[in-house]
Parts: structure tokens; C-alpha cells; sequence
């Protein structure tokens, strides 16, 4: 096989990964441009047949209708506060966690952490209630601290992090410790601003996955008033149908934070995966 066959090899690859991922890009995009087009269409066009995928009227009167209900602005400052709150929270545990397995040696060390990660394979759903009777004990059933603390500590979070700061030299924390700095010192002033794509990486999971809860959301939360943006959500179901152009307004208002966040956050969440793997 001649370099020229071999170049044209390697161009029909190419384009061949590159019209997968292509094909892949819009079948992932087709549910998302839907919702948006039902959010902006009169609600005789969004049962239209056959269906219009470019609305001929464009209407923001669900939209207004949204914004109308106190009750889903303040569960948007409800969703906003336990995501925050979550991701603050959990970056401090996380962080502390994953700097300790990383450069600390104490008996247990391995072991430990292979149980932590052993907990992994552990569905969410056979924990919920244990969860739930300890929250109930601590009396945090229907607060926000009973949504956001169970959320902050995660072991894939932690073996992210510890993945990470093993790949900073040891020798830079023992010179910082020969110049008297403390522990605290080290890891605040050395250690977590060198973190920062691997932290970038972790508040981008945690806020993701505190603004999308649900199951847990609905649990613990008795009062209406303090209801999350995802059970806000499921509550714009009528008794005797379906609102889907108020029910698309919404869902297109609570995937935008989460849009903005990962786009903001991308270039650090690409070098925190891609550096988390350099050394186990």
C-alpha cells in the first residue's frame, strides 16, 4: 500500500468519525430543539398535524404564563440556593477527602479507599431510606440542609480529586513544610489553586446533579414553598391533561443555568478528566 492509499485510508476515517459524531450531535439535539419550538408555539400548532418544527406564529405567552406563578420563581431561587449551596459544600469535603488519600500516609490508607469506592456499586435508591431516617433523627426533613448535605460528598468526586493532586510533586508540599508552612497553608495556598481544572470538573457534576434532582428533592421536601425547580416542574401537570407549551416553557427555563454553567466551564472540565487519569 502506497503513502497515497494510506493518506486517503486515513481521511475516509476521519470523515467517518467526524459524520458519526455529526449524526450522533443531532440526534441528541433533535428532543432539546423540539421542546424549545412547543415552548414557543400557540397552543392550537403544538397538537397540529402534521407537526411544525418551525412554528408560523411564535408566541412567548407560556413563557409569561411561567413567570406568573410566584411559585416557580421561587422554586428557581430554591433550586439556585440547594445547587450553590451543594456545590460549595461539597468542593470543601471533597477537596479535604481527596487531598488526604492523595498525600497523606496513615494505616488503612488503601483499604479505605478501596471501600469507598466499592460504595460506588451501591444503587442510590437502597440508601434512600437510611438517608432519610437520619435526616429525620437530625430533624432536617423539610430544609434545605437535609437537601444539600446528603448531596455534597461523592466518592467519584473524591477519587477525581485525589487522582488529580497525586500528580503534584511531594517535594513541593515538604519544601513548603520546611518554610513552616502549616497543613492548612499548604493545601490552600499550594494545593487547590493548582486543582483548579479538577475542582472546576467536580462543581460542574455537583451542580448539575443538585439543579436535576428530583427523586430525592420531592422526599424530603413536605412544604410547597420550598420546592425545587424540578418538582416545580412536575407540578405544572393539570388534573385532566396536559399544559405542553407551559410544560416546555419550563423545561427550557430550567436546562439554561445548567447550559450556561457547562459552557463556562468547559475548558477546565475538559483538563480536570484528562488530567484526573494521568496517574492512578
Amino acid at each position: 500500500m502506497t503513502n497515497r492509499d494510506l493518506n486517503h485510508h486515513g481521511y475516509f476515517k476521519l470523515l467517518a468519525i467526524y459524520g458519526g459524531l455529526s449524526v450522533a450531535l443531532i440526534l441528541t439535539l433533535i428532543p432539546f430543539l423540539w421542546m424549545l419550538s412547543t415552548s414557543l408555539k400557540p397552543d392550537d400548532a403544538i397538537t397540529a398535524l402534521p407537526p411544525q418544527w418551525i412554528p408560523r406564529e411564535l408566541t412567548l405567552e407560556h413563557y409569561r404564563q411561567l413567570f406568573a406563578a410566584m411559585s416557580f420563581v421561587r422554586a428557581f431561587g430554591n433550586s439556585l440556593l440547594v445547587s450553590l449551596g451543594a456545590t460549595l459544600l461539597g468542593l470543601l469535603i471533597n477537596g479535604l477527602a481527596g487531598y488526604a488519600f492523595a498525600k497523606f500516609r496513615f494505616p488503612g490508607r488503601e483499604r479505605l479507599f478501596a471501600l469507598l469506592l466499592a460504595t460506588m456499586m451501591v444503587p442510590g435508591q437502597v440508601t434512600m431510606m437510611p438517608v432519610f431516617m437520619l435526616l429525620k433523627e437530625l430533624g432536617l426533613l423539610n430544609s434545605f440542609a437535609g437537601l444539600i448535605v446528603p448531596m455534597s460528598a461523592s466518592v467519584f468526586a473524591i477519587f477525581l480529586i485525589k487522582q488529580f493532586m497525586e500528580t503534584i510533586p511531594d517535594e513541593l508540599l515538604e519544601a513548603a513544610r520546611i518554610d513552616g508552612c502549616s497543613e492548612l497553608g499548604i493545601l490552600f495556598r499550594i494545593v487547590l489553586p493548582m486543582s483548579k481544572p479538577v475542582l472546576a470538573t467536580v462543581a460542574l457534576f455537583t451542580f448539575m446533579a443538585a439543579w436535576n434532582e428530583f427523586l430525592w428533592a420531592l422526599i424530603v421536601m413536605l412544604d410547597e414553598a420550598r420546592y425545587t425547580l424540578p418538582v416545580a416542574l412536575a407540578n405544572l401537570n393539570g388534573q385532566h391533561g396536559t399544559a405542553w407549551g407551559l410544560l416546555m416553557a419550563g423545561s427550557v427555563v430550567v436546562i439554561v443555568p445548567v447550559v450556561a454553567v457547562f459552557l463556562a466551564m468547559q475548558k477546565y472540565y475538559v483538563r480536570g478528566i484528562a488530567t484526573s487519569g494521568l496517574k492512578g
